[in-house]
């Protein structure tokens, strides 16, 4: 699969731009949101949002933070080494009493002597090492650490996915609500120049003032349905910038023409859909049922990935439960000296006055009882497996309708594609007729509104089938996991996510 790199110069310059953004002051956000106005393709869209997504950085964040606990998990069993050491001044030597016929076999026994024991400094060092050789918790955990980064990167893989998809479907959006701007636009500039034909021809007595007035209203009451089209084409705009990660006062415009998009040509028509006839040839159509393509489907969609993962993981939860019936087996290693001295300190004082000792254990623990915890533990980890495949179960059951849905989609825009094409023909051929009759004196200004609406309907169809052909063939390609620049290798991906 095409790798995400993969862009033209002017790509990367923009991706240059846009990763410098987030770590913009608010006067130099402004300064490059009020001067910029950038112009993206739906490659350098996807590429963007890619690296700048908030979801894609907070699955890496998730990704780097499983690797930390791969290696707190191996700390487990890894040997414990530890130093210390102490330092003791006696300013008074304590003093114990002992009878005095410790002393003297005659003396009295009721009679106490003061001795002093102890010197004026006292040291003691020692370095203490431990190993744990056998602990069944321990290692299970580790396998379990493993696996837990694999979700979290299965995890990053399905936002990919996603992420990849919500920004075509966004770009297509856009594309649909400019094409309707564009549409409304010709149409009031059809409506003008026969307003202008219409005038010249009042002016020569061919037709009354209220054939004037009758176009004059046609282009008045166009006038708020340019206004609401421009707002919806900056809202779409505005979501599709927050897909990608940037500013959303960000002015940017997007390449794209839905009207000269030939769904069922291969070859490039218009130059400004380089870029989505490419995203869309990427991934084959395969929309006919089959049941081998269907289950590989299965295999690289990420969110069934991720469940897979999470049965393997709550089976290791199962054995680490299990584990704590299990013995636990560590080795113990202590090395310590010890010093005394009087009058003034002299560090760990001489050979004369320094002992050294070592000692090595081996300790087991085996647990005997504790209750019916450990009985229960295991217990609720069965029941957690048999919940996560009936997950599993539910989940594929949804893949498959969501695969079935979105070819059934792809398959209804390719069907009436051409219908619709040749419909929106017919209609220009209409209007061009009417415009005909009317300058000549042989037919009506309503002729004229009629085919003029009946044109403008066409366009809307048209163009509104392309858009719902390509934003089903995004989500089929998302249902049967294998989504444009979201490879097999998920490092491809964190090599470009941006965080600062």
């Amino acid at each position: 699969m095409t790798s995400i790199f993969k862009g033209t110069a002017v790509a990367a310059l923009f991706l240059g731009f846009t990763l410098v953004i987030p770590t913009a002051s608010a006067q130099d956000m402004a300064t490059e949101t009020d001067t910029l106005s950038r112009t993206f393709n739906l490659e350098q869209t996807i590429q963007t949002a890619l690296a700048n997504n908030t979801d894609m950085k907070r699955a890496l964040l998730d990704v780097r933070s499983a690797d930390q606990d791969v290696r707190s998990a191996w700390g487990t069993v890894m040997p414990q080494v530890a130093a210390s050491g102490n330092y003791t001044r006696n300013l008074e030597i304590p003093v114990n009493f002992i009878p005095e016929t410790v002393f003297d076999q005659d003396g009295d026994p009721d009679v106490l002597v003061p001795i002093a024991f102890g010197t004026d400094n006292n040291w003691v060092g020692g370095l203490s090492v431990s190993q744990t050789l056998f602990s069944g918790r321990a290692f299970v955990g580790i396998s379990s650490s493993e696996l837990f980064k694999a979700a979290q990167s299965e995890n990053l893989r399905a936002i990919s996915q996603g992420v990849v998809t919500q920004a075509r479907v966004a770009y297509y959006q856009a594309l649909a609500a400019k094409e309707s701007l564009l549409l409304i636009e010709a149409q009031a500039n059809r409506i003008q120049k026969n307003l202008e034909d219409t005038r010249k021809m009042a002016e020569q007595g061919f037709v009354d003032d209220y054939a004037v007035l009758q176009l004059e209203v046609q282009l008045g009451n166009l006038t708020p349905q340019i206004n609401r089209a421009r707002y919806s084409v900056d809202s779409r705009l505005r979501d599709l910038l927050d897909i990608m990660g940037l500013p959303v006062e960000l002015s940017i415009d997007i390449r794209g023409d839905l009207s000269s998009y030939d769904i069922n040509n291969a070859e490039l028509v218009n130059p400004a859909n380089e870029s989505i006839k490419y995203i869309d040839q990427m991934i084959p159509r395969q929309v006919e049922n089959d049941s081998l393509f269907t289950e590989k489907a299965m295999q690289l969609r990420g969110d069934l990935r991720i469940l897979q993962v999470r049965e393997d993981l709550q089976g290791k939860q199962l054995d680490a439960q299990r584990s704590l019936f299990l013995p636990t087996i560590s080795a113990n290693y202590n090395l310590q000296w010890n010093a005394s001295q009087g009058g003034q300190p002299v560090f760990f004082g001489s050979s004369m006055q320094r002992a050294r000792s070592q000692t090595v254990s081996v300790g087991v623990q085996i647990p005997i009882f504790q209750g019916f915890q450990r009985t229960a533990a295991v217990q609720q980890a069965k029941i957690e497996v048999k919940d996560v495949q009936l997950q599993q179960f539910q989940a594929r059951q949804t893949a498959n309708k969501e695969i079935l849905s979105a070819a059934q989609a792809v398959r209804e825009a390719l069907q009436t594609s051409e219908a619709i094409q040749d419909v929106r023909s017919q209609a220009q051929e209409g209007y061009d007729r009417a415009l005909i009759r009317y300058q000549n004196g042989l037919g009506s200004q309503q002729e004229i509104n009629d085919a003029n609406l009946q044109l403008q309907e066409a366009e809307i169809n048209y163009a509104q089938t392309i858009s719902n052909y390509l934003t089903a063939k995004a989500q089929y390609d998302q249902a049967i996991g294998q989504v444009p620049f979201v490879g097999k290798d998920v490092r491809d991906i964190q090599d470009k996510i941006s965080i600062n």
